[in-house]
């Protein structure tokens, strides 16, 4: 099954930390099968297998679990240490905040702060992060954090907004379908909001199941979850489920009945996790098309017809578009 791919940006935002550490980047990139030259093009995109690769080359690199991008080091452990004291807790707000209370007994790293206002509780990351000038680190704290919270209580947390206090990036499209939610950008603050009742939420979690999810941190909680997902999630997921047995992709009609919800239900929950059913069909098989260029050796033609074009040019039509080339280029590359 295609998994989504990662924009070039996100890569030049990882290997930013290491620059600045005067480590040569070309060797990490080319363990992670990822060509320097790809960082020149805005458009161009990744497998998430040569992203993880390339994270783990630059932690071991680096020797920090921040990766270089926040203004003091993380030492190996400290997130490790961290989740094994909250494990304890009685339930999630609790253990939420000894999280936080542990980051902050570490001066210069970023500030984690969670707050109630009404019904909804407010996760939000702040501090000295002049350092991570691609916000990456930010926002890869927000995301792991509300997945780490996701993990303890053993369902997935909707977020109801996700703020970021600084401008829209270039490929700010994409983070409705990474948050799962509605996204602000020049906000005053960057966090994240969810219903206040979840704070009352028990942990499920026990010290065997952290082993075994910190083994594979922080790609277990930036990844997939066996918890829950979003509408989109589910709908990208029969989409790529149905693109590997057959070029044809179903309906929205058709997936709305898989999903056993009406088509104007599909419709307005994917409307309100900020995508849409034609927006997730285009990044299935662009994803796709990117996975079979990146890891194999199939004609171009018969790549083509099996994402379910009937003819190469507007196959490469569709791959200039996403990716601002041509499939051969990219191939070459």
């Amino acid at each position: 099954m295609a998994k989504r791919t990662i924009t070039v940006h996100h890569v030049r935002a990882v290997l930013r930390g290491a620059r600045r550490g005067g480590l040569d980047t070309v060797p990490l990139l080319q363990a992670a099968g990822i060509p320097p030259l790809l960082l020149g093009d805005d458009r161009a995109r990744v497998t998430p297998a040569q992203f993880a690769l390339l994270f783990r080359e630059l932690y071991r690199a680096t020797g920090d679990e921040f990766l270089g991008l926040g203004s003091v080091v993380s030492r190996p452990g400290t997130f490790a240490m961290m989740c094994h004291a909250t494990l304890g807790c009685r339930d999630l707000g609790a253990a939420i905040r000894r999280g936080t209370a542990f980051y902050g007994l570490f001066p210069g790293g970023p500030e984690l702060l969670l707050t109630e206002e009404g019904e909804r509780a407010v996760f939000r990351v702040g501090g000295d992060l002049s350092g991570d000038e691609d916000r990456f680190l930010t926002e890869c704290l927000v995301i792991i954090w509300h997945r780490l919270c996701s993990w303890l209580v053993g369902r997935r947390i909707p977020l109801t907004a996700a703020s970021f206090g600084y401008p829209a990036p270039p490929h700010h499209d994409e983070y409705p379908e990474l948050f799962g939610c509605a996204v602000r950008f020049g906000a005053p603050a960057t966090e994240a909001a969810f219903a206040a009742h979840w704070l009352a939420a028990p942990l499920v979690r026990g010290e065997e199941e952290l082993t075994r999810m910190l083994r594979r941190s922080p790609f277990e909680l930036l990844g997939r979850h066996a918890y829950g997902a979003t509408t989109a999630e589910r709908v990208h997921g029969a989409l790529a489920r149905s693109l590997r047995a057959s070029p044809r992709l179903p309906s929205l009609g058709e997936v709305a009945a898989r999903l056993a919800v009406s088509p104007a239900t599909l419709r307005r929950r994917l409307q309100e996790e900020g995508t849409s059913y034609q927006r997730l069909k285009d990044a299935v098989r662009r994803d796709a098309a990117i996975a079979g260029l990146a890891e194999g050796r199939e004609p171009i033609a018969e790549l083509a017809a099996r994402l379910g074009f009937s003819e190469d040019t507007s196959f490469h039509r569709a791959f200039r578009r996403w990716t601002g080339t041509t499939p051969g280029a990219y191939r070459t590359r």
